[in-house]
């Protein structure tokens, strides 16, 4: 009884890795230095939320237990960001309200991309991307492209696979301005 203590829980494992790849795809140097995503705590956010819509999108057709993978998904990457807040010193009476401000961000997000994601409309997309990624006017049309083409890339993959090879993304200079 006492060595199943010690035993790992699969499915959290199973969880983490996949967290990981998502939030290491995230980090890419190649999203900041060519796609213009600013190397600060907020574009770090902006990328870990854009990567973690684009596999929950693509979880979200896929046969069961892809509800019961996003739905975990999701709880590793709010406990992954609460922790990091504490991590940061943000005491312990401000984390629950940054916590639901960054939450919001997240759902505000996924709701903002949905639509130009679904339609294809790059144009769209950019805008929305350029608004909230990098935070000016002007649309992020690398950005738009790098999501569309990770958008039908993961969509093309079963869920075995994404589970137990991670999802898969695109090199990010490809979509590079003039490139």
């Amino acid at each position: 009884m006492i060595f199943s203590l010690f035993r790992k829980d699969q499915r959290r494992v199973t969880i983490g890795t996949l967290y990981e790849r998502v939030a290491a795809a995230s980090r890419v140097p190649g999203l900041y230095l060519s796609l213009g995503i600013p190397d600060t705590l907020e574009g770090r956010f902006e990328s870990l939320a854009l990567h973690m819509i684009l596999v929950l999108r693509a979880l979200k057709p896929l046969p069961e237990p892809a509800n019961d993978v996003a739905a975990d998904l999701t709880d590793a990457l709010f406990a992954e960001l609460d922790a990091a807040l504490r991590e940061m010193g943000v005491g312990d009476t401000t984390v629950p309200k940054r916590m639901k401000k960054m939450a919001g961000a997240f759902y505000g997000r996924a709701q903002a991309y949905d639509g130009p994601l679904d339609s294809g409309d790059e144009a769209g997309l950019a805008l929305a991307l350029g608004r909230n990624v990098t935070g000016d006017d002007l649309p992020a049309t690398g950005l738009a492209r790098y999501a569309l083409a990770t958008d039908r890339l993961l969509k093309a993959i079963d869920l075995d696979t994404i589970l137990k090879q991670g999802p898969a993304f695109p090199e990010p200079e490809t979509f590079k301005e003039g490139a």
